[in-house]
């Protein structure tokens, strides 16, 4: 099968579709880097449904998610943002945990798996 690679920069791929399956780089918000969890969540919410799009699928097929928090006790807020995004019915197999990320100025990171 081949490999399809979206946004290929040095380091990484934005998103990688392989088969029926869409791999999404974890995703930070950079216009709202440094604001509140909310406003990155939704940033970076907006980044996902963008990049699946292109990748010819949508929120509906996730598969699975993994999210980082710089500070666990931002998951309700994250959480909020989250539940009014995420379809019902669909929503995927998740894990969130906290952990120090790449800058201090990013408090979210976002990573999903879609099938197209």
């Amino acid at each position: 099968m081949a490999i399809e690679r979206k946004q290929v920069g040095p380091r990484m791929s934005g998103a990688v579709v392989h088969g029926n399956t869409v791999y999404l780089a974890g995703q930070v918000a950079h216009k709202a880097a440094g604001k509140s969890v909310t406003e990155q969540t939704k940033e970076i919410l907006e980044t996902i449904d963008a990049l699946l799009a292109e990748c010819g699928t949508s929120k509906q097929n996730l598969l699975s998610t993994n999210i980082w928090l710089s500070d666990m006790s931002t998951f309700a807020e994250m959480n909020a943002v989250w539940d009014a995004w995420v379809v019902p019915g669909h929503t995927p197999a998740r894990a969130t945990v906290e952990a120090k990320l790449a800058a201090p100025q990013y408090t979210v990171e976002i990573m999903v798996v879609a099938a197209k």
